[in-house]
């Protein structure tokens, strides 16, 4: 009988397993729902959350608190990264994401049943704050294994274009996330959005996430840990004792983990200025309509959805680096030419603005997926891809509308936060100019200790060694 491995090989002559495609729009749509939970915090939080759950603030200093609770989140990702990861690592990958889905929508849905400060005082943004928690928590195992499943099923030479897919979840989240509060503040006035209205997106998140366990419930378990499963039963039969995730990754993957970190500073840091920040420096600060602000965010994300395909598929020609570092040089720089389109106030240079930041960002965030799946070992990857992505969500994402808050309020302008992002840009360029490259990387050939293993093509078929 074929071996997972071989199996995957196999497979992979025609450029994919046949229910590739179906693994693809799993995670795809599950990541969807889980950052359109995650993006609806953001975007409310910008608009609406200083007012309902800190009115006794004014309106900066509104919006700077419920971006503190909105960070408070992020806190909670490596946590949930270091036990999804485990038990990823150990169960399975798709047990795990069902598990984060729900864990997700529930909170999400409670979100909006939470009453405002005027109702139950303090207690209002304690229970907001413990949701995101719990938000951040799912997330931080969510990431690992959507974008893990797909890259154990799918061959080398394209992996870069099929685990991209789960990654065009973020602006189709965002996308989703934004239109639904778009409609809502159209069809509203300001009173009954600021009252009622905001709540309609995160009840929504119930249904949303009866469909997406609908559909991940019936795909398959990555061949590739099925294989690594069997792997290590009979080596618990030989009495050989294997290391916890945590353990092994770090002690054998630790450079890998730096590298990850790194190289998510600019894209996490320049993702949330550019489209949870840019509402309240449009909204609060060049009081501009909060529709037309949404409706540029809006626009850049759905373009956004379309180029991480085709980023995915430009790393599997070129390598993960090249296309990653353009990514990251052209955020640092276009981060100056940002701020000025917005100051114009003109829909169409907001447009730009964030579309174009939205384009380098996409060349980061597409090749991440199969660049951080092909430096870790199977036993270990879930744990390892996500805590190299979550620490770093904590030092990038989590404080990035906050800083840049703080940064506008103290200074009355845009140049620091633009010095924040490409500074983030330049530690970005050397974590990946330190890293090796990937493409190519047969998943199934690393092990433990040797995470340099070589790329796919430069190795036998499975079927003939």
């Amino acid at each position: 009988m074929p071996s997972a491995h071989n199996a995957v090989n196999d497979a992979g002559a025609s450029g994919r397993p046949r229910d590739l495609r179906k693994i693809v729009a799993a995670s795809l749509i599950g990541t969807t729902i889980e950052w359109y939970d995650y993006f609806l915090y953001g975007s409310a939080a910008a608009l609406v959350f200083g007012r309902v759950f800190f009115p006794e603030s004014d309106p900066l200093t509104g919006t700077l608190l419920s971006f503190l609770t909105y960070a408070i989140g992020f806190a909670a990702r490596p946590i949930g990264a270091v036990v999804f990861g485990h038990f990823g690592d150990r169960l399975g990958r798709k047990k795990l994401l069902v598990i984060s889905l729900l864990m997700m929508g529930l909170s999400t849905a409670l979100i909006g049943c939470v009453p405002g400060y005027d109702t139950i005082g303090v207690a209002a943004p304690l229970l907001l704050t413990t949701l995101r928690l719990i938000q951040g928590f799912a997330l931080g195992g969510e990431w690992g294994g959507a974008v893990l499943l797909v890259s154990e099923h799918g061959d080398a030479k394209r992996r870069g274009f099929w685990a991209s897919w789960p990654q065009g979840g973020a602006p189709a989240g965002n996308l989703v996330a934004v239109g639904v509060l778009s409609l809502m503040t159209t069809v509203l006035s300001d009173d009954a959005f600021n009252s009622w209205g905001w709540r309609v997106p995160f009840l929504l998140s119930a249904v949303l996430v009866m469909i997406g366990l609908w559909i991940r419930l019936s795909v398959d378990e990555s061949p590739l840990f099925k294989e690594a499963l069997a792997k290590a039963e009979r080596r618990k039969a030989e009495q050989r004792t294997e290391q916890l995730p945590f353990v092994a990754v770090v002690r054998n993957h630790w450079r890998d983990i730096l590298v990850a970190m790194g190289a998510r500073m600019a894209e996490n840091i320049s993702y949330y200025v550019i489209t949870a920040f840019v509402l309240t420096y449009c909204v609060d600060h060049l009081k501009i309509e909060k529709q037309t602000s949404l409706n540029a965010v809006l626009i850049g994300s759905a373009v956004q959805f379309c180029l991480i395909p085709l980023f995915g598929a430009l790393s599997d020609r070129v390598g993960r680096k090249p296309v990653y570092l353009v990514g990251a040089v052209g955020v640092g720089l276009w981060s100056w030419a940002f701020f000025g389109l917005l100051d114009t106030k003109s829909f169409p240079a907001l447009v730009l603005a964030v579309t174009v930041g939205l384009i380098f960002h996409s060349a980061m965030y597409a090749p991440q997926a199969a660049f951080f799946s092909e430096l870790f070992a199977t036993r270990m990857r879930y744990t390892g891809a996500s805590i190299g992505a979550q620490l770093s969500s904590v030092a990038a994402g989590a404080p990035a509308p906050l800083i840049a808050t703080a940064l506008l309020s103290s200074y009355g302008n845009s140049t620091p936060i633009s010095v924040y992002v490409a500074l983030a840009a330049v530690i970005t360029v050397i974590a990946v100019v330190a890293s090796r490259e990937t493409r190519g990387r047969d998943l199934a050939a690393i092990e433990p200790d040797d995470s340099a293993a070589r790329p796919a093509s430069d190795q036998q078929p499975a079927a003939s060694a």
